[in-house]
């Protein structure tokens, strides 16, 4: 009776962070992350506003472990983007192409 007893808390934040593109046009794009690659589609802008989250879909986010990670996109064969990122526990991440 004292109330002593294992428990667990659990956050509200997956242990997860997501990337995704925004281009003029919804587009199909080659991402390669860490050496693998993904086949997604781009959001177009106009749907996309600063300080509104993009509907998240599987075609448009990848989801990635917190952490740094090696991005580059290919765009109709042409390398469009290559940096080096930093994700955050819960971090969405957009790249305007």
């Amino acid at each position: 009776g004292c109330g002593v007893g294992t428990y667990s808390v659990q956050s509200g934040i997956d242990d997860a962070a997501y990337v995704s593109f925004t281009d003029d046009a919804k587009q199909e794009i080659i991402v390669n992350i860490d050496n693998k690659t993904y086949n997604v589609y781009t959001v177009r802008q106009k749907a996309y506003k600063s300080g509104r989250n993009i509907k998240q879909t599987a075609k448009n986010t990848i989801k990635l472990t917190p952490g740094q990670h090696n991005i580059s996109v290919l765009l109709n064969g042409n390398e469009v983007y290559s940096h080096k990122v930093f994700l955050s526990t819960g971090e969405t991440k957009i790249v305007e192409l």
